[in-house]
């Protein structure tokens, strides 16, 4: 509606959901006194800060597609999802377990990343971080509880970073990167629980026997590339284990 001022909105303090999407919005405090919201969409507008007076009861906040450059001022004590799709984000700096310890969803695809250093909230599920400009994996074995981590069209050519205390990741998506070697992706057996990997897409996935190949590193995936690992596959698989281990010996 091209809105520029939602100062009217001040009065209306029992609103407990507020979609403010495609407008020309640069400042969000007349919704400091909107202390009973749940949840806040703000998609398509012009903030260059997602900053805002602390909402006690807030749990969904979405800011995609704005100009924000970092993620200072969040400090919403139950947020549960934020997303941060499609902005000029250079790092992860400024979100505090402290101030955001029910956050468990996280998106930040389309943004300027270039590493996963700094990110404060180690409480997250699910962290989307598609389509950034990141080429090193760092600060990831805080992350306990993460369940899924989508990486996809980013600059990773090592696979450096992972821990064995990410022991609840079962889905990562690293398509459209530069792993080269298998030898990156035996990296991957540190994560106890990883059931489904995306890999296509990147140079590895062109060569010979891909798919045994990897299964061979990684026999407890359950899917590759969104496909489910056939029984004769796993049973290939295991006999060049077996064969490489009697070379070995």
């Amino acid at each position: 509606r091209g809105l520029t001022d939602i100062s009217l909105l001040e009065h209306f303090i029992h609103l407990r959901y507020v979609d403010l999407s495609k407008n020309k919005l640069q400042d969000l405090s007349p919704l400091s006194s909107l202390t009973e919201l749940l949840w806040l969409k703000v998609d398509g507008n012009l903030l260059t800060s997602a900053s805002m007076q602390e909402l006690p009861y807030l749990q969904v906040l979405s800011f995609d597609r704005n100009r924000i450059k970092d993620l200072e001022g969040i400090t919403h004590p139950l947020l549960a999802n934020l997303s941060l799709k499609e902005n000029k984000i250079q790092t992860l700096l400024g979100l505090s377990q402290d101030q955001l310890f029910s956050l468990h969803v996280l998106e930040l695809r389309g943004n300027k990343l270039k590493t996963t250093a700094g990110l404060g909230v180690s409480k997250l599920k699910k962290l989307y971080l598609a389509q950034n400009g990141i080429c090193s994996l760092e600060g990831l074995e805080g992350f306990k509880q993460l369940e899924t981590l989508h990486l996809r069209d980013n600059k990773l050519e090592a696979l450096d970073g992972f821990s064995d205390s990410m022991k609840c990741l079962q889905y990562l998506n690293l398509r459209s990167n530069g792993i080269r070697s298998f030898q990156e992706v035996e990296k991957l057996q540190v994560l106890p629980t990883l059931q489904a990997l995306v890999l296509m897409d990147n140079p590895c996935a062109e060569e010979p026997d891909y798919r045994l190949e990897v299964l061979a590193r990684l026999p407890r995936l359950q899917r590759l590339d969104k496909e489910l690992i056939e029984e004769d596959e796993r049973e290939e698989a295991e006999k060049i284990c077996q064969a490489r281990r009697g070379k070995e010996k």
